[in-house]
């Protein structure tokens, strides 16, 4: 057993150490288990009570055993007390609730008018603080209102929560389309509006936190029409620019808070990859089953462990196989239980009961368990999968343990490139968070929408301000295409429609297509035309084009057609053993350079303006479980072109012609070193693989030649084999329109991009290059992986 094992005996940590002794049994290379990371237990630091507390509410606060405040609260609840915006960065069940809800409820106890808006990221999060507040509230003898207001919230209950509601609970999207567009029936809430919450700030990134941050404008914009200036309080998880992230979403100064004075109990936590089976391809048995093994373990010795999946579909696949293990005895209820999104409120509510009191002894979910859900303090946590980010991950290793009792958190490695680079460079995960979470609210697309949705609010004025924009110019463009007429030297909404209903936080365009199942089941019973879902318009290329297969739920679906002019494609249920894969051929012509760095070496990088254009020409036919290449088709779809934001690493001429390889290995080692840089930076960037577009291309003579485009090539089985490159360009792009703010800090810390990606490259067991390092190549690549080893070595000077 390793000697990192030797922690100080307890009757848990004996259980955990049989555990892991058991795991350390197979792994007779010493490459299963590449970490055991002891966290020692840490004492509370605290501080007292401020005197300004509302003697009701420290009386109250004192009765549910809370006499004094651990540190970051006490400097939390000050620096509110006196106006100031906070960040409150602390790890899983270290109080943060607290740091919001003791200032709001003396605020509301001062003052009978003060209302605050709180902003969770899902339903649930939002129930289980409504719980909490409603204990406050009986104890304090029913002296404010609490209401959640969503989707779900009943019609008739919405005039009442409007009136009565101090403290409303709702999510970004309710917020955008179901009270800002309706402020007029929200005037005591925005009259009063004294404290804004933002919680779980972290998931506030990319595509969604640009649109937050315009939601946010508008939410400052009319609460100061009404004479309100609220205050925002932010809760996050560990990243690196949590003041930066939180001043670009509220655009204004922030005071950050990340000395934790909170206990912690000891755990231990395992990276765990599984056994490879086949080196020369890189193959490791599935982590599903080794996950799932290793929940079998833990279960069986009665700790009480949650089982994380990273889909609905592998929740279920896994509840199977531990149900399986472990039946419910007659007359017992079962006591392993699924946990995700699509099952009823009610029967979530009795499985986080059953998890609190014990009865359930183990439960398998999505990320809906992740957040600061009440489920009581477990004793293990098993991941499936790396979850995309360190911060999640910290998150749900916290849902085991808590603030006592000794605990234990495995994580999982899937063959994906993310999970071999976390799995095999533990220090780079156990050290402090690199990751950085970005925003763009001033995304062009983006803003413009919410410009309308503002609009729609309130007539816009000549001299206000709405991101880094000329706003006379935009209106004046909107009152061309018929949206806004200036009147009064306003500009103001004209159509019909309220814009906030056709416009999601989750895509940068409202221009999507509807999914339509118009057949029934797999089994020929027809129910009727059905809508299943909705893709945004370049994700429908390559996952709804005709004869793709669609997997929606865990249940795949064969696309018959695709319509374009209605924006409709029409399915129908198959079973098949394969999913498809789309083959997309991608250019790109740099428009303008926002900065670079000279070619000094063997190549040179930038980052600026581009246009891509890109045309999906073919499929391919995936085997599941074994990957294999099982079949191909052409396709004819139109090409579509963006104008967005890449950075971009050139390859001197000098530099591919002295690599000692043949010209296929060239281009492999180049197409190999593109796909650890892309996996790479949605580590970096914290950032979905979805949110980063790559490819290559050949450099340009300078920025914005009028070129003629290639001719897109016929569906080639490999992008390597397409064309030989002389001095390439090897892009990193922002796959939305108008970009999302990633290209410039893959510039400034391009250096640490390509350490990282020949660190991916180098750990990788197998010997010829595979999917988990430099991805799927064709046949004729033995030397891919070397060769982008050497041009990785050549880029950071080492030679």
């Amino acid at each position: 057993m390793p000697p990192s094992l030797a922690v100080r005996p307890r009757a848990t940590l004996d259980v955990i150490r049989d555990v892991l002794g058991e795991l350390a049994s197979r792994d007779r290379n010493g490459d299963v288990l590449t970490a055991i990371h002891h966290i020692p237990a840490r004492d509370a630091q605290y501080a007292p009570l401020p005197a300004w507390v509302n003697g009701r509410l420290a009386q109250i606060y004192r009765a549910k055993g809370v006499d004094q405040l651990y540190t970051h609260q006490a400097q939390a609840v000050e620096q509110l007390h006196e106006s100031k915006n906070v960040v409150v960065v602390t790890p899983t069940a270290s109080g943060k609730t607290l740091c919001y809800n003791l200032p709001v409820l003396n605020a509301i106890l001062e003052s009978a008018d003060t209302r605050a808006l709180y902003l969770f990221p899902t339903k649930a999060l939002a129930q289980d603080q409504l719980a909490e507040l409603h204990d406050l509230a009986t104890r304090l003898d029913d002296s404010f209102g609490v209401f959640t207001y969503d989707g779900d919230t009943p019609a008739d209950a919405r005039r009442a929560i409007r009136e009565r509601g101090h403290i409303v609970l709702t999510n970004p999207d309710m917020l955008h389309a179901g009270i800002l567009p309706h402020h007029t029936k929200w005037t005591r809430l925005f009259e009063n509006l004294r404290y804004i919450v933002l919680d779980e700030l972290h998931t506030y990134r990319g595509v969604f936190g640009s649109h937050l941050a315009n939601v946010l404008r508008r939410l400052r914009r009319i609460a100061h029409f009404y004479g309100s200036n609220p205050i925002f309080i932010c809760c996050s998880a560990t990243i690196a620019n949590p003041g930066e992230l939180a001043s670009r979403l509220i655009e204004d100064q922030v005071a950050v808070i990340d000395e934790n004075g909170a206990p912690c109990a000891e755990k231990l936590f395992v990276f765990y990859n599984p056994p490879v089976v086949n080196r020369n391809l890189g193959i490791r048995r599935s982590y599903l089953n080794e996950a799932t093994r290793v929940t079998k373990e833990l279960v069986a010795r009665n700790l009480q462990t949650i089982l994380f999946a990273n889909s609905r579909l592998h929740t279920e696949v896994m509840l199977t196989y531990l149900r399986q293990a472990f039946p419910a005895a007659p007359g017992r209820s079962e006591p392993i239980r699924g946990y995700r999104g699509g099952y009823l409120p009610g029967e979530r509510r009795e499985i986080e009961r059953g998890l609190r009191d014990g009865k359930i002894r183990g439960v398998v979910s999505t990320n809906a368990l992740e957040f600061g859900i009440d489920i009581g303090s477990l004793d293990a946590t098993v991941l499936a999968g790396y979850p995309g980010s360190i911060a999640s991950t910290w998150q749900r290793a916290g849902r085991a343990g808590r603030r006592s009792g000794t605990s234990c958190a495995v994580m999982v490695a899937s063959s994906a490139p993310l999970d071999q680079f976390i799995i095999q460079h533990p220090e780079y995960f156990f050290g402090r968070s690199p990751e950085h979470a970005f925003v763009q609210p001033d995304n062009l697309e983006i803003l413009v929408n919410h410009l309308k949705c503002a609009a729609f609010e309130l007539p816009l004025s000549p001299n206000e301000h709405f991101g880094d924009i000329d706003l006379s110019a935009i209106c004046e463009r909107l009152v061309e295409a018929g949206f806004l007429h200036k009147s009064g030297g306003r500009w103001h909404w004209v159509q019909e429609a309220y814009p906030a209903d056709t416009i999601s936080l989750r895509s940068v365009t409202s221009d999507n297509f509807v999914i339509i199942d118009e057949v029934g089941d797999a089994m020929g019973e027809s129910s009727g035309p059905e809508v299943i879902g909705e893709v945004d318009f370049s994700s429908a290329l390559t996952t709804v084009h005709p004869k793709a297969i669609y997997i929606h739920q865990g249940q795949q679906y064969h696309v018959e057609r695709l319509d374009f002019d209605e924006r409709k494609a029409y399915v129908k249920q198959v079973n098949v053993d394969y999913f498809t894969d789309a083959i997309r051929y991608t250019q790109v012509r740099v428009l303008e350079i926002a900065a670079e760095e000279p070619a000094t070496g063997p190549s040179s990088r930038a980052h600026g303006d581009v246009l891509v254009r890109s045309q999906v020409i073919g499929f391919k036919k995936i085997k599941f479980f074994t990957n294999e290449n099982v079949g191909a088709g052409k396709l004819e779809l139109p090409e579509n072109e963006m104008h967005t934001t890449a950075f971009w690493v050139t390859l001197n001429r000098g530099l591919v012609a002295s690599l000692p390889y043949a010209l296929s290995d060239r281009q492999g080692g180049m197409f190999g070193l593109l796909h650890a840089l892309e996996s790479v930076a949605t580590l970096l960037l914290m950032c979905d693989r979805r949110d980063l577009g790559a490819t290559i291309g050949e450099r340009a003579p300078r920025p914005g030649v009028e070129e003629e485009w290639e001719q897109l090539p016929e569906a080639a089985a490999s992008p390597v084999e397409t064309k030989e490159f002389f001095e390439p360009n090897l892009y990193l792009y922002d796959a939305y329109p108008g970009g999302i703010g990633f290209s410039e800090p893959l510039y400034r810390t391009s250096e640490i991009l390509l350490e990282r990606a020949r660190d991916l490259i180098a750990a990788c067991p197998c010997e010829k290059g595979c999917p988990s390092c430099v991805g799927p190549l064709g046949e004729r690549q033995e030397h891919a992986k070397e060769a982008a080893l050497e041009i990785l070595r050549r880029l950071l000077g080492q030679d």
